[in-house]
């Protein structure tokens, strides 16, 4: 074991990056790094970095300048740059920001030891490589329990889509799928370490193709075999694409208890016209058909979904049917955003709508999301929800949890019940959260 080093990561973005930079510390734990939450003191900087948003690598810069601070009070202190903004820029980081010491992509992390040991001999190593193995298969993974009982799991990345105002499959690249025993088996390793709910994470999580022992294996092959392990209580997936909702998925819902009643199911927008410029190859019809059979098989299903306002060339009409396909599908939950320009992107260059316009849009549209989660809320209340308890909430003896909708919920508890699934009745709901009390 090397000597004790602290690594602090700065993660943006999605919850795959989330999993991500648990998987960098994995890979640099046996070079000596121990995670610290104060950027002070650490030996190594990585900022695992997201490429989604407008102007993203200008942020990731703006950065890199707050933390030559950092540099000037320790001199010896290494920084790294990971992730998306890593994968679109490479060099050019360190050609504009000479205090980085390294660029690794969102495929390569697990080289990151060998470019700590090219960084102390004075070297700048840049990998953005995409390569055919899986990046994980040589990482470590942490032993011991874990903090949360809940954890994410990547099954597939990368995106073969190109909706016109997306850039994942520019900095993830083409869908690849893992291979199933090697999920299944980073699965019974999460349970070993007290985790009880696992979320299955993926660009286009339901394009899952992985190969198993007897051929390609769905998404829905997938669910069925991880909810053969006894520990394991709970299945998730995000993020989903309408046109990868097939009948064996749809029909898992229906049929293996163990994954959750939660779908998140972006659209993006209620316009054929706005759909078919943002190359999703899919109408809003054929939308609304689709959850109507998820809700065939699931009555009580939430759906969550995103949506971008403003698309290039969206007219008040086409806003207005995104929100009467709002109003048919009631989400549960739902995202929204103003549409920002992507480098790169075919939509970048299209004639971009007035921004006083796109903010009264975004604004009418989340007063409606918001209206119709709220109503989702309160129709839990009364009701008794089995909720998983996650970790303490910020009142004295009050914990929180998930419910099967993915709410969270705050209740008085027992730090013994941390990671335990408990019945409670729901009291309240807050505007993003429920109360409850334990039912004895």
């Amino acid at each position: 074991m090397s000597e004790q080093k602290k690594l602090y990561i700065k993660t943006y973005g999605c919850q795959m990056n989330v999993y991500d930079s648990e998987r960098i510390s994995d890979a640099l734990a046996p070079e000596g790094y121990s995670v610290t939450a104060d950027e002070n003191e650490a030996d190594l900087v990585l900022l695992n970095t997201c490429h989604i948003r407008e102007k993203a690598a200008e942020k990731i810069y703006s950065e890199l300048g707050r933390m030559k601070q950092l540099k000037l009070k320790k001199p010896e202190m290494q920084f790294g740059v990971a992730g998306c903004v890593a994968q679109a820029e490479g060099q050019e980081i360190i050609n504009r920001q000479p205090m980085v010491d390294l660029v690794v992509g969102s495929q390569a992390y697990h080289n990151l030891p060998e470019m700590m040991r090219d960084v102390a001999k004075g070297q700048k190593p840049v990998d953005i490589d995409f390569p055919a193995e899986d990046k994980f298969d040589h990482i470590l993974r942490s032993k011991g329990k874990r903090k949360l009982p809940s954890a994410f799991l990547t099954v597939q990345e990368g995106c073969d889509k190109f909706c016109a105002f997306c850039v994942v499959p520019y900095t993830r690249g083409a869908e690849v799928s893992r291979p199933a025993q090697k999920i299944i088996d980073e699965a019974k390793h999460l349970v070993d370490q007290g985790v009880v709910e696992i979320n299955l994470l993926g660009q286009n999580v339901n394009a899952y193709h992985g190969q198993g022992a007897d051929g390609e294996w769905s998404l829905a092959r997938l669910i069925r075999e991880l909810a053969k392990i006894n520990e394991l209580k709970r299945i998730r997936f995000t993020t989903s694409h309408p046109n990868d909702m097939d009948d064996d998925l749809i029909a898992a819902h229906g049929d293996t208890e163990k994954l959750m009643p939660y779908l998140h199911l972006p659209v993006q927008a209620g316009s054929d016209r706005v759909l078919k410029a943002m190359n999703r190859k899919h109408t809003a019809e054929e939308y609304l058909k689709l959850i109507e059979r998820i809700r065939s098989v699931r009555k009580d299903i939430a759906l969550s979904g995103d949506f971008i306002v403003g698309f290039p060339g969206e007219t008040e009409a086409d806003f207005q049917d995104t929100l009467n396909l709002c109003e048919e599908v009631r989400y549960g939950q739902a995202y929204s955003f103003k549409y920002s320009t992507r480098p790169g992107t075919p939509a970048a260059d299209r004639d971009q709508v007035d921004e006083v316009e796109k903010a009264d849009r975004l604004k009418r549209l989340q007063t409606l999301l918001t209206k119709h989660q709220y109503e989702f809320q309160l129709s839990m209340v009364g009701k008794i929800l089995p909720v998983l308890l996650e970790k303490p909430a910020r009142d004295p003896g009050q914990f929180v949890g998930k419910s099967e909708y993915l709410h969270a919920v705050h209740m008085d508890a027992k730090a013994e019940q941390v990671g335990t699934i408990v019945q409670a009745k729901v009291t309240r709901t807050e505007r993003n959260s429920l109360g409850a009390e334990i039912v004895k």
